[in-house]
């Protein structure tokens, strides 16, 4: 099988195990003669795979009954508008700026007319940060974060402590590493599934119960989550084939080892590729050392036409997804889950035939 070596930012490369199951099962799951594609989300056999993957999601990050998961569609942009539309309660919403994704969620705050503030930016030093000492208000509505950024390669090591609650969006590094929810005051988690946990079509929501109750009357009917917690979820028909595709992802992460040996993984393929870089007089990473993404890593050459010849050679070598994106530019690696460390390795040793040819 000739495939490539895929650092694209997402969609993204899925575990090749996962998509031989999925091949192998494609029109008779289970061996039951159907495509799970083809029968009803509210047959007991979705129903059983649905509330499996949901337990499994519940182990992984010791989520409480006192919150709800739910797969949803609209991607991640649509829970920019989703969160206050739901969660502000009158007070004041709080926001970490930190790239593209969150600029997007506070443009859709203050197109709702809620009352909200950004408390830290990195937008100065072109967010190439986290920004430092960041201070929540205790008795704030909610506090907002993006915890990976994707375009920019930066990432909280570590979730900031608060005592209002925590917004996580984690779209770009979902299942990547341990979360104990009851050690965290996170009010609301949420991602996209197409970085590290199956292909584009549905959002994980872990939410709140008492959160989500906050919701107000002139809030649509299909906007609020509770309509979804009250549904299981099943308000509308689900993704049903991403949803499965998420359960084989589960069922992956669990044969590595949990979430504990996929997060030692991920240090380990950054700080080979971070190493190179540093010592590298061609290449210059953008994120500074301390708020370093382990999922993205943005760089650079000397210069943009170097760049643009670097993504051509890589692509002739088996190696796609390596140009940076439209906004920052340059180059960028995505080493999501699935990427192992031999692939990047192989990465390494293109870029420093590179350097070698063009330095």
């Amino acid at each position: 099988m000739n495939r490539v070596l895929n650092f694209s930012a997402g969609p993204s490369a899925i575990p090749l195990s996962v998509l031989e199951r999925a091949k192998a099962e494609f029109t008779s799951y289970k061996g039951m003669g159907f495509s799970i594609m083809e029968i009803s989300h509210r047959g007991k056999v979705f129903d059983a795979l649905h509330n499996a993957a949901i337990e499994k999601i519940r182990k992984f990050y010791n989520v409480s009954d006192d919150y709800a998961v739910l797969f949803l569609q609209g991607g991640a942009t649509l829970q920019f508008a989703q969160v206050p539309m739901n969660l502000y309660n009158g007070g004041v919403a709080q926001y970490v700026n930190t790239g593209v994704w969150t600029t997007k969620a506070i443009k859709e705050a203050k197109i709702q007319s809620i009352n909200y503030e950004v408390v830290a930016s990195s937008e100065e030093t072109k967010f190439d940060r986290i920004p430092e000492n960041i201070k929540f208000s205790d008795d704030a509505d909610y506090a907002y974060i993006c915890s990976n950024n994707t375009i920019y390669g930066t990432q909280y090591a570590k979730l900031p402590d608060t005592k209002c609650p925590l917004v996580v969006d984690s779209s770009s590094d979902l299942l990547s590493r341990e979360l104990d929810f009851n050690t965290k005051n996170i009010g609301m988690f949420y991602g996209g599934a197409q970085k590290n946990a199956g292909p584009a079509g549905i959002t994980l929501v872990i939410i709140r119960k008492d959160l989500a109750a906050r919701v107000k009357d002139n809030v649509p009917t299909p906007l609020r989550y509770t309509t979804q917690i009250e549904a299981n979820s099943l308000a509308n028909t689900p993704p049903t084939f991403g949803i499965y595709m998420f359960d084989l992802v589960l069922d992956w992460i669990n044969e590595q080892g949990g979430l504990k040996a996929i997060h030692e993984l991920n240090k380990q393929k950054a700080k080979y590729l971070y190493d190179f870089i540093d010592n590298s007089s061609f290449y210059q990473a953008h994120a500074k050392v301390g708020s370093r993404s382990l999922m993205n890593v943005s760089y650079t050459t000397p210069n943009a036409d170097l760049d643009a010849l670097f993504v051509k050679e890589a692509e002739a070598n088996n190696m796609i997804g390596l140009k940076g994106h439209r906004i920052l530019g340059g180059l960028r690696a995505s080493i999501y889950n699935a990427v192992t460390l031999d692939n990047v390795k192989t990465l390494v040793e293109f870029m420093k035939e590179f350097e070698r040819k063009n330095g």
